[in-house]
């Protein structure tokens, strides 16, 4: 008779999460392969070259041609210079990459996961580093199943080392972008940098590290959000990485030019795009959203069909309406041009020619005039009325600029200005040095007689001393109620 109490009966719950299986990419060789190295050929060297790239601004100005300066609160790009209140622009850079996303997307599906995301970029570099040192697939895998031997420590501690090391390099290189890349140079290496510059180097070091180093995938299947809603930015004729099945089924061992082998499908069954996968799925199952697009079981099945004398593209680059028309026996082709890639593609456009009429349009001049609203107005002795405004003067170019000021639309309006002008002027000259923000308090008074209303429409007038630009400014002068 059994005694064990009746709670140790309870079926055990199974678990809601699948153990974790290391991938092993395989390396392959191929068009889409080469391409993947070109592309992260560039990527690293706008990466790691851009900060050091000089562009002379002037005297006092930073001469680094692409920097967004937290101290001096700019974004620099070459001789574009955008200044806060200018976020704007940010925010039109941030619409572009997404627009461009989804066209990319409705074209040909995850493209940017497979040959331009920087964590792919990043992993293929580490993946490299470690075949280099550890061997191939299955070497590297029995090298992990192997006890721990004077051969396993020193391939595992310089693998290790080398990606510090890369990762190190990383996160000082992104550091260069938001502060100049000499002076944060000597600072690292001499040992003379802020907490701010070690902690941030060392922030974006370990998640290089972590990341590309040892989540891989994980980070494409688990903490990416992209792939979750990237299924309604393409239809049934965005390009996709796909698998001929029809073709291909059922599979077969056949050998090369084997005259009495059946017939069977083109798929032998190797494996080998399952291999190379760089997030370990088979393709052959059809679309999965763990699939990044990368292409390099293209690479691998036609050096496989290559080596067999069958026809390449079993898997391939195609959309899943030219799928269906093939295996039907019908013709099939390419349609980038449709309604959904036509409105990203306007949008883009849109978006494009918005930004550029902007930056041609821009004034490097702008003013701000905010009016004092507690007290709103203040009656003097003599009975006038008065005003105060904060007025300020934004130059945008790295050049000292004086200008006249002036009241207009207000009857018998004079000013005066605190440090310039202590008694009542009509104008008054206002020197603005070169890319700063110049503040003046004025003061404008009228007559209690010359108020119809309690708020009286007026403007600055501000002249350039030196090119005669006129630039009006609206604004209220606040009186009694009458």
């Amino acid at each position: 008779m059994d005694n064990t109490p009746a709670e140790h009966h309870v079926p055990k719950t199974p678990s809601l999460y699948e153990t974790h299986k290391k991938v092993y990419p395989q390396k392959i060789a191929g068009r889409f392969r080469n391409l993947k190295w070109k592309i992260s050929g560039a990527i690293m060297a706008f990466y790691f070259l851009a900060p050091w790239i000089r562009w002379d601004r002037g005297e006092g100005q930073p001469d680094q041609a692409i920097l967004a300066s937290m101290n001096l609160g700019r974004l620099y790009f070459f001789n574009i210079e955008i200044w806060p209140q200018e976020i704007y622009y940010l925010t039109g850079i941030l619409v572009l990459a997404s627009v461009g996303l989804f066209l990319a997307t409705a074209m040909a599906g995850r493209v940017w996961c497979g040959f331009t995301c920087w964590q792919t970029v990043w992993t293929d570099l580490f993946v490299w580093v470690e075949e280099n040192i550890e061997g191939d697939r299955n070497k590297r895998m029995r090298l992990d199943k192997a006890p721990w031997t004077f051969n396993k420590i020193w391939r595992k501690s310089l693998k290790q080392l080398i990606w510090i090391a890369f990762s190190l390099v990383t996160g000082a290189g992104f550091l260069f972008f938001f502060n100049d890349a000499f002076e944060t140079t000597i600072n690292l290496l001499t040992g003379v940098g802020t907490y701010a510059e070690y902690g941030f180097t060392a922030l974006f070091a370990s998640t290089t590290y972590l990341l590309a180093g040892f989540a891989r995938e994980q980070v494409c299947i688990y903490m990416c959000p992209w792939p979750r809603f990237q299924g309604a930015m393409f239809d049934e004729h965005s390009l996709i990485v796909t698998y001929e099945a029809w073709r291909g089924e059922p599979r077969s061992k056949a050998k090369k030019n084997n005259p009495n082998a059946p017939v069977l499908g083109d798929c032998v069954d190797c494996n080998l795009c399952v291999s190379v996968c760089p997030t370990g799925i088979d393709i052959r199952e059809g679309d999965q959203f763990q699939c990044i697009g990368c292409a390099l079981c293209v690479d691998a099945c036609n050096s496989i069909m290559t080596k067999l004398g069958r026809p390449g593209e079993l898997i391939t680059y195609d959309s899943i309406a030219n799928q269906v028309a093939r295996s039907n026996g019908k013709s099939a082709k390419k349609r980038v041009i449709r309604k959904r890639t036509i409105a990203y593609a306007s949008l883009l456009f849109a978006v494009i020619g918005l930004m550029a009429y902007g930056l041609i349009s821009r004034t490097e001049l702008e003013i701000n005039v905010q009016r004092d609203r507690s007290p709103m107005f203040v009656q003097l002795s003599n009975g006038d009325i008065r005003n105060g405004y904060t007025f300020k003067i934004l130059n945008m170019i790295n050049v000292p600029q004086t200008f006249t000021l002036s009241v207009e639309d207000l009857e018998g309006a004079q000013m005066t200005v605190i440090g310039l002008a202590k008694d009542l002027v009509d104008t008054v000259t206002l020197d603005v040095d070169g890319d700063s923000v110049t503040t003046f308090r004025i003061f404008v008074r009228t007559t209690k007689d010359a108020l119809d209303e309690q708020f009286e429409d007026m403007h600055f007038v501000l002249i350039n001393t030196a090119t005669g630009e006129r630039i009006d400014y609206d604004s209220r002068f606040a009186g009694p109620v009458r």
